[in-house]
């Protein structure tokens, strides 16, 4: 593993133990040229997935993307780093079971919305209306109508004039 201070090729492993409940291995390790220390993650890749974009264009499946564009929907919700983790752990497992080589990032998205959904009503709302495009008012509705999500009024609220 080649330092990410120094660039020297050489780091000694100082302690590994399980993470993201087995699914993955955290490995402190060491540089022998500079001395700095760091974290690594190993985790089981069954097979290579490639993302085919809606303009067809194909790009290798990165689960970072996945953790960052939740992190994004949630930021300042109750949603914790490990949960996200948790989520895009089994979005991943979804898309290695089903065993294609080439997922459309539209399944994705729509796995993303899904896992968010069940984290936070608010996250899912903030990602869908980028995923989705939503432009004016009634694409919110027509898509909470779609999921069969009914968003609660507050009591004593007043109505905008119509």
């Amino acid at each position: 593993m080649r330092c990410p201070f120094c660039g020297h090729d050489d780091t000694q492993v100082k302690d590994s133990r399980p993470s993201d409940e087995s699914a993955s291995i955290r490995r402190r390790r060491e540089c022998a040229e500079c001395g700095a220390r760091f974290t690594t993650f190993e985790r089981v890749q069954l097979r290579e997935i490639t993302v085919v974009k809606t303009g067809g264009r194909k790009q290798p499946f990165e689960r970072d993307k996945i953790i960052r564009s939740m992190q994004i929907a949630t930021r300042k919700r109750p949603v914790t780093l490990e949960q996200i983790e948790k989520s895009a752990t089994s979005i991943v497992r979804q898309l290695e079971s089903m065993g294609e080589a080439e997922v459309a990032s539209s399944q994705i998205g729509e796995m993303v919305m899904k896992a968010l959904a069940k984290l936070d009503s608010v996250a899912f709302i903030r990602y869908a209306s980028v995923y989705k495009d939503f432009r004016k008012p009634e694409d919110f509705q027509a898509f909470l109508d779609d999921w069969e999500i009914q968003i609660p009024h507050e009591s004593g609220r007043k109505e905008a004039a119509e």
